[in-house]
């Protein structure tokens, strides 16, 4: 079927963003929806360019398309994580478990220490989400499960390994959607958009006791390249793989949005965003959103030199990153002023 012109999705109409760095200098591009990019002019970061159109009562991708410049090869720059900020300290990364249809099933897996024929805390949250989780009156609905896994430190860029901490017992993917948030002059939370990324945890220590789940999700995480705007798709789907010397040793397909989830998105945003202290103007927050899909739940054990990769569209570039383990640093000793 050929579509009319004014039926035809406008292929030059931004739909992400990415920061890069060429030559020592920091840059913006934009995307469109054949992938091709152009840089942002006057742009040195995600943050600066949404701080001028919050400043400017613009949307974000109407900010961007107005100070489109020439074509960026992005084969040939360093991509970085799509969001970040010259403070660490004021970059929050959390996020919330036992969201999505499917998603107990794997923990409550872990935690089958409850006696037989009682349900196990972990799916008593899930169940929680699916009864309330979407209030049909679209007011506030159940909290969800939430956890903190860092500051800006803990992000890393598009390609790097993640170190493996030498005292983990385990190193293993999570597949999810991120919301990207700036908090405005007034304190008030502003949707960047959505990226792609790998909430990585310890499932072996989280497996040990569910009161190690804040242990297990104290570990590093990774973005893909882009920031997507505007609504996420209600059905997301793509796939989690794993590849080790090169051959794929793991793969499955993952389900986000809304459709998927027992969680409305704006529900989420709420239960985080309702404590003051995760209001406070010019930081910027990453919550993961959750997943149903999970390596370990099928069994399977991670290695160094893995290699962890997550696609899925509408986000043109995956999330690609390594396994390695940190050196051990020994007993961490305080010393007495």
């Amino acid at each position: 079927m050929t579509l009319s012109p004014d039926q035809a999705p406008d292929q030059s109409a931004i739909r992400s963003l990415v920061q890069f760095e060429e030559g020592g200098r920091r840059g913006v591009a934009a995307l469109d929806a054949s992938g091709a990019a152009r840089r942002v002019e006057g742009a040195s970061s995600t943050r600066a360019l949404a701080l001028e159109a919050i400043a400017a009562g613009q949307a974000l991708a109407a900010m961007a398309q107005a100070r489109l410049g020439g074509a960026v090869d992005l084969s040939t720059v360093r991509l970085l994580c799509p969001i970040d900020h010259e403070d660490a300290a004021h970059l929050l990364v959390a996020g919330t478990g036992l969201t999505h249809l499917g998603s107990a099933e794997g923990r409550d897996k872990m935690h089958k220490a409850a006696a037989a024929g009682e349900l196990t805390d972990s799916m008593r949250m899930f169940l929680m989400g699916v009864e309330g989780g979407k209030p049909a009156d679209g007011g506030i609905g159940a909290q969800p499960e939430w956890f903190y896994k860092g500051d800006g430190q803990s992000l890393i860029h598009p390609g790097e390994d993640f170190a493996m901490p030498a005292f983990a017992e385990d190193g293993g993917e999570e597949p999810e959607v991120a919301g990207i948030y700036l908090i405005d002059a007034d304190g008030t939370p502003v949707r960047l958009g959505f990226a792609l990324g790998n909430e990585f945890s310890d499932h072996v220590t989280e497996r040990g006791n569910y009161l190690w789940l804040a242990h297990s999700k104290l570990r590093q995480a990774s973005l893909g390249p882009e920031l997507l705007l505007g609504d996420l798709p209600d059905d997301l789907r793509g796939t989690s793989r794993i590849v080790r010397n090169g051959e794929t040793v793991w793969e499955r397909p993952f389900l986000s949005g809304e459709t998927n989830m027992s969680h409305r998105i704006d529900n989420l945003e709420h239960h985080h965003f309702k404590y003051g202290l995760f209001r406070r103007p010019g930081d910027i927050h990453v919550h993961f959103f959750g997943t149903a899909t999970l390596s370990f739940s099928d069994g399977f054990a991670t290695q160094e030199g893995d290699v962890f990769e997550v696609e899925a569209a509408p986000f043109i570039l995956p999330v690609r990153n390594g396994l390695r383990r940190a050196a051990d640093e020994g007993q961490t000793r305080v010393k007495v002023l």
